[in-house]
This record gives C-alpha cells, structure tokens and sequence, in this order.
C-alpha cells in the first residue's frame, strides 16, 4: 500500500523522486514477471524437445555477457550480476516446479536426473 503521508524532514523534491522511483518498482516487477513467464515457456519448450537438464549454464554465461555489455552504471558490474544469477536460481526453481506438476499429471515421480542443475 503506498504511504502518502508526509514525512518528517520530507521535501517535495524528495517526494517526487520517490514517486517515481516506486512507479519504476511497479513496471520492474510487472517486466519481471513477464521475463520469469517467458523463462517458464522456454522450459516448457526444452521439455517438449526432450531436453532433461533445466540449468543451461552457456545459455546462463551468454545472458550475463550481453547484462554486463550493457550495463553503464551506476550499478556496480558484481551486484547487477548478483541480481541475475539469483533471478536465473528463481526462474529453475518455477520450471522445476512446473515439470513435477506435470510430471504428477502423467503419473511420473520427480527425479534428480530431471533438474540437470550440472555445475557452471
């Protein structure tokens, strides 16, 4: 819920930016969603394709290559990658989820094998 009283000390100007900067957080969470909806199809791609293993590691070097192409700061290079690496850990966490419910469906039992979280 957003806090639209006035803090002590509050300036209009800081205000301001924090209304944008929680309009930012509105669309970051809608972009990210979007990204983790497209990383779950992707999986679902990968399974249909008869591909066991959900971590693709070169696939996961390749994404943080083109993120530190393009990052131009402020943010410090080891904290963007750091923000990536844990939103790759979530996006094999919704896609492993995904394959044992569909696994369930099928009467298949969840297995090791099938995560294929082989180190980088």
């Amino acid at each position: 819920m957003p806090d639209d009283k006035r803090r002590p000390g509050e300036t209009a100007e800081l205000r301001r930016l924090r209304g944008r900067i929680d309009a930012l957080d509105r669309k970051l969470v809608a972009m990210l969603n979007e990204r983790a909806e497209l990383a779950r199809e992707a999986g679902r791609a990968k399974s249909a394709a008869g591909r066991t293993a959900i971590r693709d590691a070169e696939r996961e070097r390749e994404v943080l290559l083109r993120v530190t192409i393009a990052n131009e700061g402020p943010m410090p290079q080891a904290d963007l990658l750091a923000l990536y690496r844990r939103l790759f850990a979530a996006t094999r966490a919704l896609e492993t989820r995904d394959r044992d419910r569909d696994r369930g469906r099928h009467g298949g039992k969840p297995g090791v094998e099938e995560r294929g979280d082989e180190p980088t």
